[in-house]
């Protein structure tokens, strides 16, 4: 389900007479779902002296916004712009979704080919004169990174993918929705993990207060593993924390693994996305903090798949060595084959 943001009339005129140059910032916001012209400012001097004294007043620090900046530089379009995507660590989470969703949106109304540079900031000292001042300078170095795409990096190597929610029908919104959110834990459920790492309790399950933006037990049963699938919610995800007990190879074993249940598309986007962008740091947190070694990390959909020896396969996985035997060859159906004779792998076979 898609949601389409509404650009006012008034944004939309008045983004025609800024890229005639008559403007030298302007900043646009979201109300009531609909895109809106925030405030703006005419030039007074050049570029680079009206940057600061302009722009940074309009920041504020609970709130995300766009800011469209416009240098003294001309393209085959006319003036060129620095396009500024304004995130705050401090503004709810729910805005940081809607505005990272909706930049494609805004940045195509603008019209991309007046855009020279494209900036991401949490603070100040990202969007400042010296913080372009430094964007521009890595820009021409060997494979450059804005702090966004850093994050977004940093993402894809510790989950393999980032889940991204289109807001609009432009193709161009291909930014994630969400960077890496760290959802502080509530004292119930880091007491529990104290209690896994001391074996004290052998599972615990966690959930996402969506609302109070953060992560809280929802209880540390004691579970077996048959009792594991039970455990499972069909309609919600649900992180999983289980201490696996079995042996392996004749030694007994007490594996932490960690179990993250996501029952398909019966959830909604929200959810999804909230899921699986605090995965990451909930689990360094938790290894770094509670000094729990995390044997497996599993992402399901149905609790059911949860049987003993799935999680011995996947905690200990088999190798594919040498000796492995290779199974007789099932002759033709309904008569016998002729007997075959394996002399050695690099050998020809024989009939006998």
């Amino acid at each position: 389900m898609f949601l389409v943001l509404v650009v006012t009339p008034e944004l939309r005129e008045f983004l025609a007479r800024a890229r005639c140059g008559a403007v030298r910032l302007l900043k646009v916001c979201i109300r009531d779902e609909q895109l809106v012209l925030g405030a703006y400012r005419e030039p007074e001097r050049s570029w680079d002296q009206d940057y600061d004294h302009f722009l940074l007043p309009l920041l504020d620090d609970q709130e995300p916004c766009y800011v469209l900046y416009r240098l003294d530089s001309q393209n085959a379009l006319g003036y060129e712009w620095i396009f500024i995507s304004w995130s705050p660590d401090q503004s709810p989470v729910k805005q940081k979704m809607l505005y990272a969703a909706t930049r494609a949106t805004v940045k195509k109304e603008f019209g991309g080919g007046h855009v020279k540079y494209e900036m991401f900031g949490t603070t100040e000292e990202d969007v400042c004169l010296l913080g372009y001042q430094h964007h521009v300078s890595s820009c021409s170095g060997p494979a450059p990174l804005t702090l966004a795409e850093q994050e977004l990096q940093r993402i894809k190597i510790s989950e393999g993918h980032v889940k991204q929610v289109k807001t609009d029908i432009s193709v161009e919104s291909k930014h994630p929705t969400i960077q890496g959110l760290a959802f502080p834990l509530k004292e119930a459920a880091k007491k529990a993990l104290q209690q896994l790492a001391q074996k004290r309790v052998n599972y615990i399950q966690l959930r996402l207060d969506v609302q109070k933006e953060t992560i809280e037990l929802v209880h540390s049963n004691p579970t077996e593993t048959h009792e594991l699938p039970r455990r499972v919610p069909k309609d919600t995800p649900r992180y999983h924390f289980f201490l696996y007990k079995h042996s392996h190879e004749g030694d007994y074993l007490e594996s932490v693994v960690f179990i993250y249940s996501m029952p398909g598309y019966s959830c909604n986007i929200k959810e999804r996305m909230l899921y699986s962008s605090c995965k990451s740091r909930l689990l360094e947190d938790v290894e770094r903090d509670y000094h729990l070694e995390i044997a497996k990390k599993l992402e399901i959909d149905d609790g059911d798949e949860l049987t003993d020896e799935f999680l011995y396969d996947e905690v200990h996985p088999k190798q594919h060595a040498h000796k492995q035997a290779f199974a007789k060859p099932r002759g033709p159906a309904g008569k016998r084959g002729h007997k075959r004779l394996i002399k050695g792998p690099a050998e020809t076979i024989q009939d006998s």
